[in-house]
């Protein structure tokens, strides 16, 4: 039976390790008030600060979760060590030499499984580092030299080197005293034919601590051509590592993280190793695999969520970057903190830039500058042409229950109108209504996003449609009406409106139904047609629809009547002048748009283009308001 720990060696414990000093290393705490100190609980997610601690009688509480205790307790809960465990690893820390009564115990063999992985990883990382100065890993130091990374760099990340050989690491740990179970459940070893091998072999090493500094893991990076293995091996999950539960670089990046409320996180641990040494402390990575859910809420204890809090993303501006950037937007809710996303020049990375421009790029490039939602909103739309309303309805189609994912309603209004500048739509309340319309869905439907898209779009396009689905018409709109009675003049009298007419784009008329009908009367040969008495005009026209709805539309018209006590040409004129004008007003819009979208940083040759249609709509739409059809 394993000895039992003695009581005043506990208690010595208890009193040598302040129970701030232990909390501090895994989230950030700040005064309370009478004595105690605050944070926000490691044990629950929430938003504001309810854990507390208490430095004068060495306990913590947390008033949302009702977790407390003292420093063991503290460690024993965070990570889910057992008692026995918890005051040996405190022991060490403060160094004290512990005493096991009952006579039974052998720390050497009965120590708890976590503690006896964590002291192989260890001595797995002295192993490693030894072996980088032997002949053999002239490869991994020049490779490391490429890189800008001399001795001392290579120190204090704990870089090492595994050799080449089968079983030189599984060897080592079994001379100090592992057994072979142990080491293939700490993913050090792996089975091999003739019994446990190395599972990293020949390959530069970077161990992976824990909040706590603890080595759980390493990173391991190929050298050599005839390496059949990925470019970077990993430890495999194993009951101390979870890869989406580890961030590398947290441990030397921590105090900084708490100090500035900033975290930069990079793809590599190179790029890690970059920023700290251009004197960004704060940067860390995940370990193969996206930034999720549970990294976010180690970098929250940390950061405090105040309102000063950062995050800055260094993805690389490629496919896979992109990418990355978008699955981190996905979690970007999670965080109180603001998210932002640098991107270098010709998508180097921080390790490159470093070796390139030198330290001052590293730290310039990881400033706060492009919003995390702003990066993302725009590699959505990108796939637009918002040139066009079917192109800008689109962009917001999609880009729109992203936004609508925003928790907080002020934010997610400023985002809106924002998302609004980005997409060239001056009507900014629609944009912002619109969203609000797709977060109330969601929440409807619990979360689960707007309704299917067979749900009739509220963004009205304004582009043709080439098979009407229905007379969707709104007579009491005056928009409508007049392209109503311009059409009733081309079918019934179209010698009034030609050769004007004819002119006119099927784009000008803002109904599907009535965009058809124009297309119909172009394809039958044109209103000119009718105005030369052609007795079988109409005939004509209906025989030219698309399909029997169009045929129906083009019957309807022909027959009503028109609206005017006299038809004549200035009544005609009135109906083209009116239709003429509101087409040009929507397209002074929609370049007013394009103009906001390329902004003054924008290609000076395509603003100058923008910039002379827009002269121009506008001369011409004065010309048709004050000369009239003379105008056409």
């Amino acid at each position: 039976m394993a000895g039992r720990i003695n009581d005043d060696d506990v208690k010595a414990v208890r009193e040598a390790l302040p129970i701030d000093a232990v909390v501090s290393e895994y989230l950030q705490l700040r005064n309370a008030g009478g004595g105690n100190l605050k944070g926000l609980c490691p044990f629950h997610d929430e938003k504001s600060p309810s854990f507390q601690v208490s430095p004068s009688k060495g306990l913590f509480h947390c008033f949302g979760c009702q977790e407390g205790g003292d420093t063991i307790a503290f460690v024993m809960k965070i990570d889910h060590l057992t008692f026995a465990e918890t005051v040996e690893r405190l022991a060490a820390q403060a160094g004290i030499t512990l005493r096991y009564e009952e006579g039974g115990y052998n720390p050497s063999t009965q120590r708890g499984e976590r503690t006896r992985l964590v002291e192989a990883h260890k001595a797995a990382a002295d192993f490693y580092i030894q072996q980088l100065e032997s002949p053999e890993a002239e490869i991994g130091r020049k490779f490391l030299a490429e890189r800008g990374f001399d001795q001392g760099a290579a120190a204090h990340f704990g870089v090492g080197y595994s050799p080449a050989g089968w079983d030189h690491l599984t060897r080592f740990l079994r001379g100090k005293g592992f057994s072979d179970k142990e080491l293939i459940t700490s993913g050090l070893s792996q089975d091999g034919r003739r019994g446990p091998i190395d599972r990293f072999r020949g390959r530069l090493m970077w161990p992976i601590r824990d909040i706590g500094g603890e080595v759980v893991g390493f990173g391991a990076r190929k050298l050599r051509d005839d390496d059949n293995g990925p470019k970077y091996l990993n430890t495999p999950e194993t009951p101390i590592y979870k890869k989406s539960q580890v961030l590398y670089g947290i441990d030397l990046a921590k105090k900084d993280i708490a100090k500035v409320s900033r975290a930069v996180v990079v793809e590599g641990y190179t790029d890690v190793m970059a920023c700290h040494l251009a004197g960004v402390t704060t940067a860390i990575a995940t370990c193969g695999t996206a930034f999720g859910g549970d990294h976010i809420k180690i970098l929250r204890r940390l950061l405090m969520d105040n309102g000063s809090a950062r995050v800055i993303f260094t993805f690389d501006g490629d496919a896979a970057g992109q990418k990355a950037a978008l699955r981190a937007f996905e979690d970007d809710q999670k965080f109180a903190a603001e998210t932002y996303i640098a991107i270098a020049p010709d998508n180097m990375d921080p390790c490159d830039l470093r070796l390139i421009k030198g330290d001052e790029a590293v730290v310039d490039l990881t400033q706060p500058r492009t919003p995390l939602f702003e990066f993302a909103l725009r590699q959505i739309i990108a796939r637009y042409d918002l040139e066009t309303p079917a192109g800008r309805a689109a962009a917001l189609d999609e880009a729109g229950p992203v936004v609508a994912r925003i928790k907080n309603s002020a934010s997610q209004h400023e985002v809106a109108v924002q998302l609004a500048g980005m997409l060239g739509i001056l009507d900014t309340q629609f944009v912002v209504k619109r969203i609000a319309q797709l977060a109330r869905w969601a929440k409807d439907r619990g979360g689960r996003g707007a309704p299917s898209p067979q749900t009739p779009r509220q963004y009205d396009t304004g582009a043709p449609a080439p098979v009407v689905a229905g007379p969707a018409l709104n007579l009491r709109s005056p928009v409508h009406r007049t392209e109503r009675e311009l059409l009733k003049l081309a079918l019934q009298r179209p010698d009034l409106v030609s050769p004007a007419f004819d002119a006119y784009g099927a784009d000008e008329f803002t109904a599907p139904p009535y965009a058809a009908v124009r297309q119909t009367i172009e394809e039958a040969g044109g209103a000119e047609l009718g105005a030369g008495a052609a007795a079988d005009y109409l005939a004509r026209v209906r025989e030219a629809a698309i399909n029997d709805q169009v045929r129906a539309m083009v019957t309807e018209l022909a027959v009503e009547a028109i609206h005017a006590k006299t038809v004549d040409e200035v009544y005609a004129g009135v109906q083209l002048v009116q239709v003429r004008l509101r087409a040009v007003d929507r397209r002074i819009l929609e370049v007013q748009g394009s103009l906001a979208r390329v902004g003054s940083n924008g290609d000076p040759a395509h603003l100058a283009a923008v910039q002379n249609e827009l002269w121009v709509l506008q001369q011409y739409a004065r010309s048709l308001r004050n000369h009239g059809a003379a105008a056409l």
